[in-house]
């Protein structure tokens, strides 16, 4: 422990100093060591001084240069076993040799495709599929690669394959088919939501203002957003309603019972005579009067009631007779 004099200075006890005194030494005693460890094993090339686990390089201004290689994308970008059977792969005719250096080429990326068909995992597409659709991508940039334009097959590559990635979840990943335009919308949309979300919800109003575009457009840009993947219909709906979502949605067509009605008196309609056709269509589908009809064909009102009831009553028992099965057979089958 420590203690003050009159004056209020701090006096420290001398086992106290001896403590301290031994840690510093310590400290410098293992700093030796260390050192000393680090001449021992430095290495023969890197220079006087220099440990071997650095990596090569110039040491200082004076020393002597030494080449770095830079970090590539891909560990074949410089190959020059790769970039001679491009060259070959352009030489050769068609055939079974430059298929066969074709394949090997493809063999050869193979990882690489894979590994930026990684990049967009969990977008809602398996990475079994998206390398699928890397490897396509690699097929058509080998086809395409030129190697007397350049000298590395990386640049190249890597956006023919991305872009093939990204024209399938663009073209394939929709649950229903939305036109180029709109989904172009939709992205200007998403964008300038997320530029505006320190501000809140933003409105149609503003969006509009801040992209340039109409209100009308925005409103279908907002729309695609909430189109890229579809809601099952048996999906629950919200809490308190219960049920799934398909019992909300739709309604009977009453329609539906007028098809069997309109197939089964097609042919009495089709058998009626021209002027009988024309006095049901007068009057059932454009609301005439009788004593318009028979204006319209120069005949008596009488004439026209009479026209009418018998087209009805022939269509009607047309309709309800149960058709002859000898009718429908085929004549080298009676």
């Amino acid at each position: 422990m420590s203690a003050q004099t009159d004056a209020g200075q701090k006096v420290v006890p001398a086992n106290a100093s001896s403590r301290w005194a031994g840690r510093v030494a310590a400290v410098l005693v293992g700093f030796d060591l260390f050192s000393a460890a680090a001449r021992l094993i430095r290495s023969r090339d890197g220079g006087p001084g220099r440990p071997r686990w650095l990596p090569a390089g110039p040491r200082n201004r004076s020393g002597p240069e030494v080449n770095v290689p830079m970090a590539t994308e891909d560990r074949r970008a410089g190959d020059p076993e790769t970039q001679e059977a491009f060259r070959r792969l352009v030489e050769l005719p068609e055939g079974a040799e430059r298929e066969r250096v074709r394949q090997e080429i493809i063999h050869a990326w193979l990882p690489m495709a894979h590994r930026l068909a990684s990049r967009f995992r969990d977008r809602g597409e398996t990475l079994e599929d998206l390398r699928q659709i890397a490897a396509v991508g690699l097929v058509s940039a080998v086809d395409r690669f030129d190697p007397d334009r350049s000298h590395s097959f990386v640049p190249f590559a890597v956006p023919t394959i991305t872009g093939e990635i990204r024209r399938h979840f663009r073209d394939r990943m929709w649950s229903v088919h939305v036109p180029r335009r709109v989904q172009n919308l939709r992205n200007v949309v998403r964008v300038a939501t997320a530029e505006l979300g320190a501000e809140g919800t933003a409105s149609l109003a503003r969006l509009a203002e801040h992209t340039g575009l109409t209100e009308d457009e925005v409103r279908q840009g907002s729309e695609a957003l909430h189109g890229f993947n579809a809601l099952s219909l048996d999906a629950e709906t919200s809490a308190g309603t219960g049920g799934a979502l398909g019992e909300f949605l739709g309604a009977s067509d009453g329609a539906f019972d007028l098809v069997l009605d309109r197939e089964a008196a097609k042919p009495g309609l089709l058998s009626l005579a021209e002027r009988e056709k024309r006095a049901l269509y007068l009057r059932f589908f454009e609301g005439k009067t009788q004593s318009a009809i028979a204006a319209e064909l120069g005949v008596s009102q009488m004439h026209v009631s009479r026209l009418i009831a018998g087209s009805c009553r022939r269509i009607r028992e047309n309709a309800l007779d149960e058709p002859d099965p000898r009718q429908n057979t085929p004549p080298s089958a009676r």
